[in-house]
C-alpha cells in the first residue's frame, strides 16, 4: 500500500506517535508521545498538540486564521494532553490579538467542529457535532456544548454549563447552570453534570439559591450583583458567580420569561 504520509523534517514528533497515510504535517509543528493521528489531516504551522491525543481523518489544525486582520505573522494552537478531535474538525491558530487559540487537556470534540482564531477552552470539555466558535471565545472547564451550537465571537462560557442543541449563544453563559431556547435563556442549574462532578447536595443548593437571586427576582444583572455581594452566606460557588458577573463585557443570558 502507497504511504503518502507527508511529514516536514523540521517537525518534532515524540516518541510512540502513530501517523496514518495521507496525512501532512507541515514545519513548526510539535506533537507529543504517544498521539494517533488518522489519515488525511493536515497539521499546519504553529500546531503544538500535546501527549496521548487523537485526531481523526479529515481535521485540519493550526490553519491561519479566517480574519481579514491576520497579516501573515507567527501564531500558534495548543492543544492540551489526552484531547480527542474527530473527524473534519477545523481549529485556527491565533492572530496577533493574542498570538494563540487553546484547546484544554482531556478534551472531546466532536466531527464538523470549528474553534476559530484566538479562542481559549479549558479542559474536560464535550463538544458535539457541529458545534461553531467565532474568534475570542472563552470557554471554561467541563463545558458540554450540544450539537448545532454556535457561539458569538467574545463571549464566555463558565465552568460546568450546559448549552441545548441548536442554540445561538450571544451573550456570556455564568458558570454551573443550563441555556437553551430562542433567544437563548437560563432553563435551570446544571445539576445532573454537577452531580457526576461531586458536587454535594448542600453546594448545588447554593448555587439554586445565588441564580434565584440572578434570574428570578426581577432585578438586572447589577442589583442582582449587589444583593449577593451584600448576603452574609458566603461559598466558593458564589464567589465564582459573582467573579463572572462582574467580568461579564457582552452581559448574561436572560432569565427566565
Amino acid at each position: 500500500m502507497l504511504n503518502a504520509t507527508a511529514i516536514h523534517p523540521e517537525a518534532k514528533l515524540g516518541k510512540n506517535v502513530h501517523v496514518d497515510p495521507f496525512t501532512m504535517i507541515h514545519k513548526n509543528v510539535e506533537i507529543g508521545e504517544g498521539t494517533w493521528i488518522g489519515s488525511n489531516v493536515t497539521i499546519m504551522e504553529g500546531a503544538r498538540i500535546g501527549k496521548h491525543c487523537k485526531i481523526f481523518p479529515g481535521a485540519v489544525i493550526s490553519a491561519i486564521p479566517q480574519d481579514l486582520k491576520f497579516k501573515g505573522e507567527e501564531t500558534h494552537v495548543h492543544i492540551g494532553d489526552h484531547t480527542t478531535i474527530r473527524e473534519c474538525v477545523t481549529i485556527n491558530r491565533g492572530t496577533a490579538a493574542l498570538g494563540v487559540t487553546k484547546i484544554g487537556s482531556h478534551c472531546l470534540i466532536m466531527a464538523y467542529s470549528h474553534i476559530a482564531h484566538d479562542c481559549k477552552v479549558g479542559d474536560y470539555c464535550v463538544f458535539s457535532n457541529n458545534s461553531t466558535l467565532a474568534g475570542h471565545i472563552n470557554v471554561g472547564n467541563k463545558v458540554i456544548l450540544s450539537g448545532f451550537t454556535a457561539i458569538h465571537q467574545f463571549c464566555t462560557i463558565g465552568d460546568y454549563a450546559f448549552v441545548a442543541g441548536g442554540s445561538m449563544v450571544r451573550k456570556d453563559v455564568p458558570p454551573f447552570i443550563k441555556v437553551g431556547r430562542e433567544p437563548l435563556a437560563f432553563i435551570g442549574i446544571n445539576s445532573v453534570g454537577l452531580n457526576r462532578n461531586g458536587f454535594s447536595d448542600e453546594q448545588i443548593k447554593r448555587i439554586q439559591e445565588a441564580y434565584r437571586t440572578v434570574f428570578q427576582s426581577n432585578l438586572n444583572s447589577s442589583q442582582a450583583l449587589d444583593v449577593l455581594e451584600q448576603e452574609e452566606t458566603n461559598s466558593d460557588e458564589k464567589f465564582k458567580i459573582i467573579e463572572f458577573l462582574k467580568k461579564s463585557e457582552r452581559g448574561i443570558v436572560k432569565g427566565y420569561s
